[in-house]
């Protein structure tokens, strides 16, 4: 079958013919149907990431249909549509797994990062970290699901429940969450690159009460702030724009360096914290939330081939929404 593989960091990805193994006790082989394309693929790319043994076939965000199953395999069948997102392993017995703190697993291995991904026709994925999908939703609209809104859904988790949010970076994690945060009664406020009116329009189609550059102070103290941007710098600048006793979410897998701050940006009892990864519960509990909200991803198609088109689009914030790959390039999907 014919994948997009990484060979060395800082590479292109090149279009490969890769031979998959039979699936294993616990695996399953997918056709895949829909792929998004996501940011931490940028970092593998560029070789932020620890550990990366090329070559890799990067891709965390996969819908696609079983075509067998392994012989231990008990929750799906031949012909299942399914997701594959970037948790894909744990040890099941260390603290952090035992303590309901998978995510946080020394041990785990990610899918399109120490596992091969979707920037392929196929893959190969554990039954057990494969998640159920809303239905009736094409695959295009579902694959961003699966990491910005998952990921985006465990940084509002941590946020708290204030009722003015602010997101910085409004991308396809942004555009899925302040669908959510709506849905709940909140205040949006997005924070875009300075002077991107495109993408700042994009937010008040979705909801957002105000929407500006990431230079900007919002009108009035956040009660929480996401970034979702891996720019450092933005730290200080959502700590100056939260009020006392707020928190501030970093949720990306990379960011750079952040640089220093006055002692009195934190001070009031604000906060700064991450997220790491996602557990299986999150990824059930939100796509079940998903499907009651009729949640829809604004995606632009790629075929498979184009992955690099798609990564240098990503890059340059020249996106609305998130942008996803898709088997034989077919529109539908």
């Amino acid at each position: 079958m014919k994948a997009m593989r990484l060979s060395a960091a800082g590479a292109p990805l090149r279009l490969e013919q890769v031979a998959l193994a039979p699936p294993g006790p616990h695996q399953v082989r997918i056709a895949v149907e829909a792929c998004g394309v996501c940011r931490t693929d940028l970092h593998l790319l560029d070789g932020e990431l620890p550990g990366i043994h090329p070559p890799v076939t990067p891709g965390h965000e996969v819908v696609g249909t079983v075509l067998e199953t392994g012989p231990a395999v008990t929750r799906w069948r031949v012909g299942a549509r399914v997701g594959v997102p970037w948790l894909g392993q744990t040890c099941g017995l260390c603290r952090d797994c035992r303590e309901g703190r998978e995510n946080l697993c020394p041990n785990a291995r990610f899918t399109g990062y120490t596992l091969d991904g979707g920037y392929a026709e196929q893959l190969i994925a554990d039954e057990r970290y494969c998640l159920a999908l809303p239905a009736g939703v094409p695959a295009a609209e579902l694959a961003p699901l699966l990491c910005a809104g998952l990921i985006g859904y465990r940084a509002y988790r941590a946020a708290g429940e204030g009722k003015r949010l602010g997101l910085y970076g409004f991308g396809a994690a942004a555009h899925l969450l302040a669908q959510v945060a709506r849905a709940d009664g909140r205040e949006v406020f997005a924070f875009t690159r300075p002077e991107d009116a495109a993408s700042q329009a994009f937010a008040r189609r979705l909801g957002a009460v105000w929407a500006g550059g990431s230079d900007q102070p919002p009108p009035e103290p956040l009660d929480a702030a996401i970034l979702f941007a891996p720019v450092g710098a933005l730290v200080p600048a959502a700590l100056a724009a939260v009020r006392p006793g707020a928190r501030v979410v970093c949720a990306g897998i990379h960011m750079s360096d952040i640089p220093s701050f006055p002692y009195r940006l934190l001070w009031g009892e604000r906060e700064v914290r991450s997220v790491a990864n996602l557990t299986r519960r999150d990824g059930d509990e939100f796509m079940s939330l998903a499907g009651k909200l009729g949640l829809r991803a604004t995606v632009e198609r790629f075929p498979l081939e184009a992955a690099n088109e798609a990564l240098a689009r990503l890059r340059a914030g020249a996106l609305e929404g998130a942008a996803v790959l898709v088997a034989g390039g077919g529109a539908a999907s």
